[in-house]
């Protein structure tokens, strides 16, 4: 029920992922509301299982709701089904914040995660991983270590690349740049054998095939998201613009349609689906609050990818690794720290 644009499209969404994958559906939401849209477009919903709830989460609601004044909500009642392992993963377009949240204190994160993470796929050729890209506005160096980590597993398994390149987002690409944030990050990062990590990179680069996934905080990652998706309308809109100004440029416009539609393919949000929470301990798929059908029917295609790949094990597995480490380096301080005061 959350979304711009819920619940016709997230309904139309589901419907057109039903016929392309191979997949069951559950709807969690306002049954009546649901079988009404259903009637007035000529849906036929037999197919799909509904859980009826009558209570919703806005875009403004307190994230913690999901969990004190909307524990009966239908993000709320669908992470339960996960947790309870009547489902296989959640799709959702409500508030980010909630979800989060509610992926978090439902279906808990991998035992070894210290901060799960939502992952954004930058639409760039080929695409990069941005993590984080909003939920964790306060990190350390371990944090970002441990998103390279997952990051670095999650584009393994659902895009095929063997070792990804990781970058630290930074504002030079000299190992002196940044806060104290970037500079420890970076030396960890530097040691990590287990990562492809290849330095830091500034925003302006990362759309030409530096890196495949790029680690951040949750503040400057979700900045850089928007500021993407924002000029990729901008300029879109501008080339529209362009080729209706005259005739000639209309006859232009006929000449180049195949690369600009597939211009417009390569750079629409839509087709990209939506961005995995990872570091739960089941998948949890944040589509865009603003997602229609189209972009709803991806972000389930995605969802069912992460399943298949079995994404979450891996990062479980790397976590478990990441953990041993990092008590390592603690215990091997304590232990110089104790010598020193002898």
């Amino acid at each position: 029920m959350g979304g711009d644009n819920a619940p016709l499209e997230i309904i139309k969404g589901t419907i057109a992922a039903s016929k392309e994958y191979n997949a069951s559906f559950i709807l969690v939401g306002n049954a009546e509301k649901i079988k009404s849209i259903a009637a007035e477009n000529g849906f036929d919903l037999r197919r799909f299982e509904i859980v009826d709830t009558d209570v919703s989460i806005t875009m403004e609601d307190d994230p913690l709701c999901v969990v004190r004044s909307k524990k009966d909500s239908s993000m709320a009642v669908a992470l339960k089904l996960l947790a309870e392992e009547k489902g296989d993963a959640v799709v959702s377009a409500g508030n980010s914040g909630a979800l989060f949240t509610g992926a978090s204190l439902i279906v808990r994160r991998i035992r070894a995660v210290k901060r799960a993470a939502i992952g954004a796929i930058l639409p760039f050729t080929p695409p990069v991983l941005l993590l984080d890209s909003g939920a964790n506005i306060n990190v350390n160096d371990e944090n970002l270590e441990q998103f390279a980590v997952m990051g670095s597993a999650y584009m393994r398994n659902c895009y095929g690349v063997m070792k990804p390149r990781v970058g630290l987002l930074n504002n030079g690409s000299e190992e002196c740049k940044g806060t104290e944030l970037q500079l420890a990050a970076y030396k960890r990062l530097s040691k990590n054998e287990n990562i492809n990590f290849i330095g830091n990179v500034e925003a302006n680069q990362l759309a030409f095939n530096v890196c495949d996934v790029v680690v951040t905080d949750g503040f400057s990652g979700n900045i850089l998201l928007k500021s993407i998706e924002g000029m990729g309308k901008l300029m879109i809109g501008e080339m529209k613009t362009l080729f209706l100004a005259s005739n000639v440029s209309k006859l232009s416009a006929l000449l180049v349609r195949k690369g600009v539609r597939e211009l417009k393919h390569r750079y629409d949000s839509t087709e990209h689906g939506g961005a995995p929470i990872l570091g739960i301990s089941k998948p949890v798929i944040k589509a865009h609050g603003s997602s229609n059908a189209k972009a709803f029917k991806n972000a389930i295609r995605q969802a069912i990818s992460v399943v298949y790949t079995g994404v979450t094990y891996d990062i479980a597995q790397e976590a478990e690794g990441f953990e041993r480490k990092i008590l390592e380096e603690r215990n091997a301080k304590h232990e110089k720290d104790g010598e020193k005061k002898d």
